[in-house]
């Protein structure tokens, strides 16, 4: 055996044969908040990928059913040439690769489509090619978009070519309708959800309880009724002030230490504004 030669196995005609391992794919990276959870029937999972034209998300729908879906971003959405060559490239996918997709006429929503199907991975060599072949298909689909598998034409003059829409790389706008958290919810949520409300109920009957018995006893605060004078006359209570020292009071009023004196006023009933001793104006007396 010389050194360019690799010594040779012989494998017994009873041994088993050795299915080839499955390709290892990196695992999808976590949702951010500003990704749409549910996008037509199916609901994201994670991205897979993204560039300056979209994203690729895993997603599953309510059967289980696996797929790949794209996703324009906020930029590339707006741009009506790019909404374009989105549409043309997913209309030449095969049609049992398009699993779903929106409108085209939706202008204030972005472009998305699922790609399958995708089985779930049970660690075979065929599910992961299953998600590796849409994971290729929607990478084929934004890279239309993007263009950035153009052939080049003639000779490179100029600056870079380079999309206006390319710093907008927010996902682009989806609409959900009806409200989709009920469905989205496992049976753990479900049960967070069902203890979260008897928590709060228990909470409010509590609370209602200790209202009822700190005011039980209190009493009944009745202002009672409102007994007229007899005299028909209403009275003032006046407190006089010492004058500063120094000085002389213009006007005639009680004697400093009087505590109080009772002043009928002039208008109130039983009395004349002009009778002898009171003064026209209530003010006079100060």
């Amino acid at each position: 055996m010389t050194a360019t030669q690799s010594p040779t196995t012989t494998v017994p005609p009873d041994a088993p044969e050795v299915s080839a391992p499955a390709r290892t794919l990196p695992d999808a990276l976590p949702l951010l908040p500003e990704d749409p959870p549910r996008v037509g029937e199916f609901w994201l999972r994670g991205r897979l990928g993204a560039n300056a034209a979209g994203y690729l998300y895993s997603a599953s729908d309510e059967n289980g059913r696996g797929a790949v879906v794209a996703m324009m971003t906020e930029g590339s959405a707006d741009d009506a040439a790019a909404r374009d060559r989105f549409v043309r490239a997913v209309d030449a996918l095969p049609e049992d690769a398009v699993l779903a997709h929106n409108d085209a006429d939706d202008d204030d929503l972005a472009l998305w489509v699922a790609l399958g199907p995708v089985r779930e991975d049970d660690g075979s060599s065929s599910a992961a090619d299953e998600r590796l072949i849409a994971e290729r298909r929607g990478e084929d689909v934004l890279s239309a978009v993007l263009m950035d598998r153009v052939p080049q034409l003639g000779r490179v003059r100029g600056p870079d070519f380079r999309h206006y829409w390319e710093g907008r790389r927010r996902p682009g706008l989806f609409r959900i309708w009806p409200l989709p958290w009920p469905s989205a919810l496992r049976p753990a949520s479900r049960l967070a959800l069902i203890l979260s409300l008897l928590a709060m109920a228990l909470i409010m009957a509590i609370a209602v309880l200790i209202a009822w018995l700190l005011f039980r006893n209190a009493p009944e605060v009745d202002p009672g009724p409102v007994i007229p004078d007899p005299s028909g006359t209403a009275t003032v209570t006046v407190t006089p002030t010492t004058p500063p020292p120094g000085t002389v009071s213009p006007t005639t009023g009680p004697s400093p230490g009087t505590p109080s004196s009772t002043v009928t006023r002039p208008g109130t009933p039983g009395t004349s504004p002009n009778s002898p001793g009171t003064p026209g104006d209530p003010a006079d007396r100060f």
